[in-house]
């Protein structure tokens, strides 16, 4: 059954400067690529275009400079609540990707106005927010552990995906979550960090993607592990895949699916996504990730 709930997501906006490269670039290597493309991205503005194309209400807690105020605009045509998204003399977020020809890419990011968010404008927008929505977070933006607690005090149900990875931004939050995402490389530098493995960490859901292999949903309060399979795909970008993947299953829980099916679907979703160039731009709305088949 569907309920009437909402996300609320503090994360990055960035522009995403795209460099088309035969490979990736080792060190002191000057490379030529083949073509320049831009567009919006950031974690934070995948995720929620992610779920907001999953048909959830997003609110998006950011920060722009005044030479983003077409990411704003963006969002809003993307469904994205764009309310909470401020202003800052700082500029925009921005990242350098380069994408290989298999696929695989090398990203630089510059946070700019992304770690300016105020404490103040993290407790208006939550003002609003319902018990049992959910609240997202990434280590892309300021302010994580204020917002977690934040959200946690007010009954929400607190996310986090631990990218770009901090062990320390990572253990800030911990005490705060129901959900954590981490890709299997993320997984293995949080245990070396903590000492444990991730099912016995005090968080109910712990979803790890492993890119072909799959995910695994570890549901730590009844012990048990489930895994899920990738779809067969030949990848052209797998930039932005996991954000799509982290909105949709988000999504999918926000409007009442179990984890389990809201996986699935978030399956599908990621392996649209990397059959595309782009990040926010290209995300799959729901109705191409019901309609999808693959061999």
């Amino acid at each position: 059954m569907e309920v009437d709930l909402a996300i609320y997501n503090l994360g990055s906006i960035n522009a995403d400067n795209f460099y088309f490269v035969p490979h990736i670039p080792v060190a002191g290597e000057t490379l030529a690529a083949t073509a320049l493309r831009r567009g919006l991205g950031g974690k934070g503005a995948n995720m929620s275009v992610a779920a907001a194309r999953a048909a959830a209400q997003v609110f998006h807690i950011g920060a722009i400079g005044e030479d983003g105020r077409w990411a704003r605009t963006r969002l809003l045509e993307y469904g994205v609540d764009v309310a909470y998204i401020s202003e800052s003399t700082e500029p925009t977020g921005h990242a350098n990707i380069c994408v290989a020809a298999d696929g695989e890419n090398q990203i630089v990011l510059f946070p700019g106005a992304n770690r300016s968010v105020t404490t103040d404008q993290i407790g208006t927008a939550l003002s609003g927010a319902n018990a049992a929505d959910i609240l997202l977070l990434q280590n892309e933006t300021n302010a994580q552990r204020v917002a977690a607690e934040m959200g946690k005090t007010l009954g929400l149900h607190v996310a986090y995906a631990a990218a770009p990875f901090e062990a320390e931004a990572v253990k800030s939050v911990l005490p705060f979550l129901d959900f954590l995402f981490l890709n299997a490389v993320e997984a293995e530098q949080l245990q070396q960090a903590l000492g444990t493995a991730p099912e016995n960490l005090a968080v109910p859901n712990v979803i790890i993607t492993s890119g072909r292999k799959g995910s695994h949903w570890i549901d730590t309060n009844k012990g048990k592990t489930e895994h899920f399979p990738a779809m067969r795909i030949s990848p052209v970008d797998t930039t932005g895949a996991g954000d799509t993947f982290t909105g949709y299953v988000l999504a999918g829980i926000d409007r009442g699916f179990p984890v389990a099916q809201a996986i699935r679907t978030a399956t599908v979703a990621a392996a649209l996504m990397v059959t595309r160039h782009g990040t926010a731009d290209v995300i799959p709305d729901l109705k191409e990730v019901q309609d999808a088949r693959f061999g």
